[in-house]
């Protein structure tokens, strides 16, 4: 005859349960255990970027890859999907989900210009992101063609084309773009009378100050280095407050025709908002590393580029502050894009 199983009583099952879900609890994987974030990543990160490969944040996304691999212990996949000057992607990254894998390299244009040039976007440049980490502040510089337009300084610059009103062009890499706003700055500010031609991205309008098309661009510095040291272009003035340490030759346009004139560009890491502040931490100490590093740094600088380390709190007052005065000028000289 069969003895039956003693039932369990409700204390005696509550305890059970307890000591199972404890049992549980010890072999579950840690990630589980904590906060979101605590043992991110788990999985490779997609960093997505508005702009095509080779350009400019292209590169400086590169030459910090290795690294951030390094300390993340994880795959970096860039995934590029350029258009509207960011705004493709920069979508994309505005919903998605802050789970820390999938992230935004943005820049001045798509958290400073966009939000005043477009007159209307599909996200909020503010509420929609959690600004992580910047990367480099690039400046651009004052580049002319010396057979179109022969001077050797800013300030001779400016008097040249006082002198010959609705002369000169200067190109651009498009409409509303840093190139644009900073030489419709450097216009108003100079008081210059200058027809504005733009073209579809930095290698055209390269081509066509070389081309002797029009007489002059605001470029990034990496951009013009090859045909500056080939002797085919002059650099008469970089747009950061400092000189830019891989040529220093070159004076601020402050110091040389226009003093006060400032107007840089930055590139930055971006999660959507509501990122969990132990991953936001994590990448911008993974960030610090690498701009920290003495041959990623050099590298940067070599490019024209200045590395730039920030706390979190530190990035998020540099976006509001650089919303705010691209703000300014977009009004100042009148651009907008539908």
């Amino acid at each position: 005859m069969s003895r039956s199983l003693p039932r369990l009583s409700f204390r005696s099952a509550s305890r059970l349960t307890a000591s199972l879900a404890a049992l549980c609890a010890l072999a579950a994987p840690a990630h589980a255990q904590g906060p979101q974030g605590a043992e991110w990543p788990t999985q490779p990160v997609t960093i997505l970027m508005g702009f095509t490969a080779g350009s400019g944040v292209d590169m400086v996304g590169r030459t910090l890859q290795e690294s951030l691999q390094k300390s993340l212990k994880t795959t970096i996949i860039y995934d590029y999907r350029p258009g509207a000057g960011g705004n493709v992607a920069s979508e994309v990254v505005a919903h998605a989900k802050p789970d820390g894998y999938t992230l935004l390299l943005g820049t001045a244009a798509t958290h400073g210009i966009n939000p005043a040039l477009y007159k209307s976007l599909p996200f909020d440049a503010d509420a929609d992101f959690t600004p992580v980490a910047p990367l480099v502040e690039v400046s651009n510089v004052l580049t002319i063609n010396p057979v179109v337009i022969d001077v050797k300084s800013v300030k001779e610059f400016i008097e040249k084309v006082k002198a010959n009103p609705g002369k000169y062009n200067f190109a651009s890499t498009g409409n509303g773009t840093g190139t644009h706003l900073a030489f419709a700055e450097f216009n108003a500010r100079a008081g210059l009378d200058m027809v504005h031609v733009p073209y579809k991205g930095g290698p055209d309008a390269l081509q066509a100050v070389l081309k002797g098309e029009v007489c002059c661009i605001f470029n990034q510095v990496q951009s013009v280095l090859p045909q500056y040291r080939a002797g085919k272009v002059r650099l008469l003035g970089v747009t950061t407050k400092q000189r830019v340490q891989v040529i220093p030759e070159v004076p601020t346009i402050g110091e040389s025709g226009l003093p006060g004139f400032n107007s840089t560009i930055w590139f930055g890491f971006f999660g959507p908002k509501g990122l969990d502040p132990k991953v936001t931490r994590k990448l911008n100490d993974a960030v610090k590393v690498a701009l920290e590093t003495p041959a990623i740094r050099q590298k940067l600088i070599d490019a024209g580029n200045s590395p730039r380390i920030e706390t979190v709190d530190q990035f998020k007052a540099t976006v509001k502050a650089d919303r705010q005065k691209w703000a300014g000028v977009v009004k100042t000289v009148g651009a907008s894009i539908d």
